[in-house]
């Protein structure tokens, strides 16, 4: 009998359950997740072993250093409705000045440009629609007729005599007859954005959860939060710092490859260096699917959830860093390019960075994957010229370039994707991350949410 067939302990085959309550836990994986994970279990006095492949926390939103220079590995937001990854960030003490908060805004230049005002909700949303310039006055009409109906439905598909069934984001615009310049310029930026997949192949359902819970909920909800730390330490590096204060041990820079179950408890291998971890009572697998994937020990019962993790597809982010001379800045620290391969542009200047500096993200599949790095920054160039011909005429090229691609960024959201509970059909063995069952696509919030889902789940299981 191998060590993967061996019963669980506390379940099966133990006549002890008390010998096994004071083994600790382990959780594979410090993104959002693992971590939001550790500080709940470590807040209810659980030992916790925190392992992490990479030297640097945070997963795929984390710091990387370029010649010196520190920045994120692709550029991310949040938004004023992620309250648990706020409330999050509050309890380790991240800094408060770490994101700079703003009102809605989305500003194309030449094109649209919608603010919203400091007003109660819904009145807030209906203001920025009638203020909206680059909109007809049939066109802010659909908007607004667009967002009643929505909240007539309580943002679920469908009506009283349907199924409501899920359908793409671009089927759920035709229906509602969204004229083309709202689609192209508003809904489907705001789909690809949240969901990092496109209109056409993207969940209705889960946009209209990201709809309801910012755009449909109160004002502060839909504000958005632009980093002006890096992203190790908005979150990572001060919930590091929570938890060793309280006695997780966080291994960084160790690789698990292995999963293995005796009546001990779980062991846990290290890939590189072959070491062996454990026992533990409970493992918490928090990484990318397809990371948890292969980590599956060859369990009958795990089969459906393997099948599960095969069948998801990714999309890819791609940041192009661009240091322009320092007198190069936004009217706004964010805004909008369509028609082309840009889709946001970042001041990075005007947030933490040197002066000067633009991070141009494309985000999900396009056109833009056939051309390589220094391909790509000359053609993100040509556009941010030309995007910018107005307020910055004879923009120079810029004095270096760094292109970051994140090929699995995140899950692909398709209509009624199925996605797994954080139990697995294993007692003692969990998953957490942005891609379990929810309501979120794959965000910091649904990262967040799902370990903290995990958490209470193995405290009402520590036995």
């Amino acid at each position: 009998m191998t060590p993967d067939e061996v019963p669980d302990p506390g379940v099966q085959g133990s006549d002890s359950t008390e010998r096994h309550t004071d083994r600790p836990i382990a959780i594979i994986g410090a993104g959002y997740a693992g971590l939001a994970a550790a500080v709940a279990l470590a807040d209810a006095g659980l030992t916790v072993d925190l392992f992490e492949a990479s030297r640097t926390l945070g997963g795929r939103a984390r710091s990387v250093d370029i010649d010196g220079l520190r920045v994120d590995n692709g550029q991310h937001i949040l938004l004023g409705a992620y309250r648990d990854t706020l409330a999050l960030m509050e309890r380790v003490g991240a800094p408060t000045e770490g994101l700079a908060r703003h009102p809605l805004r989305l500003d194309y230049p030449g094109r649209l440009s919608l603010a919203a005002p400091r007003l109660p909700a819904p009145l807030h949303l209906a203001a920025a629609l009638a203020r909206a310039r680059g909109l007809s006055l049939g066109e802010k009409f659909a908007a607004l007729r667009f967002m009643v109906s929505l909240r007539a439905r309580r943002y679920r598909l469908g009506d009283d005599k349907s199924t409501g069934a899920d359908s793409s984001v671009a089927e759920l615009l035709r229906r509602h007859r969204q004229p083309a310049t709202l689609c192209r310029y508003l809904w489907e930026p705001l789909c690809v954005a949240a969901l990092n997949t496109p209109a056409h192949r993207a969940s209705a359902q889960v946009f209209l959860n990201v709809l309801r819970d910012s755009l449909g909920a109160d004002r502060e909800a839909s504000d958005l939060l632009l980093p002006r730390a890096d992203f190790s330490a908005l979150l990572p590096e001060p919930a590091a710092r929570y938890l060793e204060a309280r006695g997780t041990r966080i291994h960084r820079g160790r690789r698990i490859g292995r999963l293995s179950r005796t009546n001990a408890g779980w062991y846990l291998n290290e890939r590189e260096r072959g070491d062996d971890h454990g026992p533990y009572r409970q493992v918490l697998l928090a990484t990318a699917p397809s990371h948890a994937r292969p980590l599956l020990p060859p369990l009958p019962e795990l089969a459906p959830l393997a099948a599960m993790l095969d069948a998801f597809e990714y999309e890819p982010i791609a940041t192009a860093y661009l240091q322009y001379p320092a007198t190069v800045a936004l009217p706004f620290p964010m805004v909008g390019s369509a028609g082309g391969h840009l889709q946001w542009l970042f001041d990075r200047g005007a947030l933490d960075g040197p002066a000067g500096l633009l991070a141009a993200v494309i985000s999900a599949q396009g056109r833009h994957q056939a051309l390589a790095p220094d391909e790509l920054a000359q053609a993100l160039h040509r556009e941010i010229a030309a995007l910018l011909a107005k307020s910055l005429p004879g923009l120079p090229p810029p004095r270096w370039h760094k292109v970051i691609v994140e090929k699995r960024a995140t899950f692909a959201c398709r209509p009624n994707l199925q996605r797994p509970p954080n139990l697995t059909a294993v007692p003692g063995l969990l998953l957490a991350g942005d891609y379990t069952a929810g309501d979120y696509p794959a965000t910091l919030e649904g990262a967040v949410r799902s370990g903290q889902t995990a958490a209470r789940s193995m405290l009402a299981n520590r036995g």
